[in-house]
């Protein structure tokens, strides 16, 4: 029976084992879980972050764990709409792409 993988195991892959152990304990077992920003509120900022800084390799796990934490989808449109005029034009229609594919029915 296989175990299954971690947040940390998903996002790193087995290979980087240590880097994924530290992102299962300090960030997913601990600055996500601090009482004073919602779990919602993180992925909102999160969501915010990576799309200014054109981290697209990173988009589709949050906002997968955004729509998990309950933001819509309409929400995530509206974020990315509003940071076209923050960020710039490519970082949202690139961002928008990736939201169609990780949120249309398969």
């Amino acid at each position: 029976m296989s175990t299954p993988q971690s947040d940390g195991q998903r996002a790193m892959g087995r290979d980087a084992r240590k880097l994924a152990e530290l992102t299962d304990k300090v960030l997913f077992g601990d600055i996500w879980e601090r009482p004073e920003l919602s779990k919602r509120d993180r992925s909102v900022i999160t969501v915010a972050a990576l799309v200014a800084m054109y981290r697209l390799e990173q988009l589709p796990f949050h906002f997968n764990r955004a729509l998990e934490n309950g933001v819509t989808k309409e929400e995530l449109i509206e974020i990315i709409t509003h940071l076209a005029f923050y960020s710039g034009w490519p970082t949202a229609a690139s961002a928008i792409q990736l939201l169609s594919s990780a949120t249309s029915p398969d």
